[in-house]
Parts: C-alpha cells; sequence; structure tokens
C-alpha cells in the first residue's frame, strides 16, 4: 500500500475548495491521512524491530513475524477503509459547506469506528454521514456514529425501505406515515412487521399501534411526499386531533432518515391522501410538474 494518500486519494487540484478543506480537517484530526497514522506506526514497528536485530538483544520468532505481519495486513485494511468512506464524501459535499466548523472530536470519534466499515454500501452509508456533517456541522451527534457502527447491512435496508414512506412537514421534520389500515402495503414493498418491530428494538423508531395524535390547536398543516405536495384543514366539526400513524423517529433515526436515499414507493402517495379524504381533512393536492 503506497504511503501517498494524497495521490492514491483524489487529485487535490480537482477538488472544490470546501472539498479540499474536509480533506485537511480529517488529515489533521487523524493525524494525517496524507501520511497515514498506520503507517508512520508500522514504520517505527519496523525501525524498533531492525534495530533489536541488529544489537542482538532478542531473536524474532515466527510467532513474532506472523503477529506482525497480521498487524501489517490489518492496518493496511483499515486504511483502506479511511480513504474509501473519504473518497466517496468528497463529491457530496457543498460549496457552502464548512468543514473547518466540525469539531476534531467529532472527526477522531467517526474514523476510529468507520475504520472497520469495509462493506461498500455501508461506506456508501458512512460517506452521506461524512459529507452531512461538513455541509451542516452538528447534523450528526457522537450517539449517533456510535449507532451506526453496530449498524448491519439488513438493518440499514430495513430503515432505507421504511424511509421510503416518509412525509416531510413544511419545516422539514421527517414522518414515517405507517397506518394499519395500510397494514397489506409494507411487506409488499419490502419491510415486513419483523422488520418494524426490529427497527424499534435497536431504536430508530418508537411505535403505538393506537397511533401517534397531535392534539395541538392547529387548523392547517402542509405535508409532502417526495415532492408531491398536500394541504390538510384539521378544523372541521368534528374537532379530531390528526393522526401521524404509528410510528416517528427517535432522535438517531431523525438524524439518519435523509442521508439513506431513499426512493418513493409507487401508489403510497395516492394510499395515504385517499385515507385523509375519507376523514374529510384533505384540502388540496399539488404534484411536480
Amino acid at each position: 500500500m503506497s504511503d501517498n494518500f494524497e495521490s492514491s486519494l483524489i487529485n487535490l487540484g480537482e477538488l472544490s475548495k470546501p472539498a479540499t478543506l474536509l480533506v485537511e480537517k480529517i488529515s489533521d484530526a487523524v493525524g494525517g491521512i496524507f501520511k497515514p497514522y498506520q503507517i508512520v506506526r508500522v514504520a517505527k514497528a519496523e525501525s524498533q524491530a531492525d534495530r533489536v536485530r541488529a544489537e542482538g538483544q532478542i531473536e524474532i520468532s515466527d510467532l513474532q513475524r506472523r503477529a506482525f505481519h497480521r498487524f501489517l495486513e490489518e492496518e493496511g485494511g483499515k486504511q483502506k477503509n479511511i480513504e474509501g468512506i473519504t473518497r466517496k464524501a468528497l463529491p457530496l459535499v457543498e460549496e457552502s459547506s464548512q468543514p473547518n466548523e466540525i469539531e476534531d472530536d467529532w472527526i477522531t470519534n467517526f474514523f476510529d469506528r468507520g475504520r472497520l466499515i469495509s462493506d461498500d454500501q455501508m461506506q456508501s452509508l458512512w460517506s452521506r454521514v461524512l459529507a452531512g456533517e461538513a455541509n451542516s456541522p452538528g447534523a450528526f451527534s457522537k450517539r449517533t456514529i456510535s449507532f451506526l457502527s453496530g449498524l448491519d447491512k439488513n438493518e440499514a435496508e430495513w430503515f432505507t425501505r421504511l424511509c421510503g414512506f416518509v412525509w416531510k412537514t413544511d419545516s422539514g421534520f421527517p414522518i414515517p406515515m405507517i397506518y394499519d389500515d395500510l397494514r397489506n402495503f409494507y411487506p409488499q414493498h419490502g419491510l415486513p412487521d419483523d422488520g418494524f418491530r426490529h427497527l424499534e428494538s435497536i431504536g430508530l423508531i418508537s411505535v403505538q399501534m393506537k397511533g401517534f395524535i397531535d392534539d395541538r390547536s392547529m387548523s392547517k398543516i402542509g405535508l409532502s411526499y417526495f415532492g408531491e405536495k398536500v394541504r390538510l384543514d384539521l378544523s372541521s366539526a368534528n374537532k379530531k386531533p390528526f393522526n401521524f400513524g404509528m410510528a416517528v423517529f427517535t432522535k438517531v433515526g431523525e438524524e439518519l432518515a435523509p442521508i439513506c436515499e431513499s426512493e418513493p414507493v409507487s401508489g403510497y402517495f395516492d394510499s395515504v391522501t385517499k385515507l385523509w379524504e375519507k376523514s374529510g381533512i384533505l384540502v388540496g393536492l399539488e404534484r411536480p410538474s
């Protein structure tokens, strides 16, 4: 493995200024990824071993030699993972991002956990978190990074499927609109009942079978589903509070939902709006042109 991270990762001259700043920020925080800290440690170990052998102080055994080679392989793999995540993140860094405002402790913690992620799809997820933090420092808590390090590929897939049912308020707040009346809809689109239960058990959502009720005194609300917008009138004569469905995101789920790259589920917009029409609260919809 080359110790020239600059050339092995990407040509810095081809990066935007914010992306370059992110690379420099990462380099400062984790000990210089242009000169990978693993390589520095390996070099020191090699130098020490050579000196010990030269001085005749000890004889390196086969067991020690095998352990050293294992160390080289492990550290090389971790460096490859760091580079893979960083490489995938750079194109996602926006011109308006402020990577200098990311806390050094956050980056150190991020790569301390992320260096073990070798799966390409999971690296893509981690890269979106890294870019998201650069674009909006403080968007992802250390608790979310800790959670992400234990998330397996199947769980990530279920969560991505769940986010295909997410609506957003006018302020951009994400809500997974899951209704018992549509319970046969979800397994048909990759999210079985045990998937819901598992996502709740690991702390991404909270589930309440009777639904989460908004009892605030509001008369109108705007919601959107992947660009398709609706206006709801909650000031009808029956004065029933609005049921947002059976699931809500936890704080961790709320932070991860925007970077899942989920796609709209065919027919879901119509299915949900029909439920609202029956309740007499749907007053208008707007489809993107």
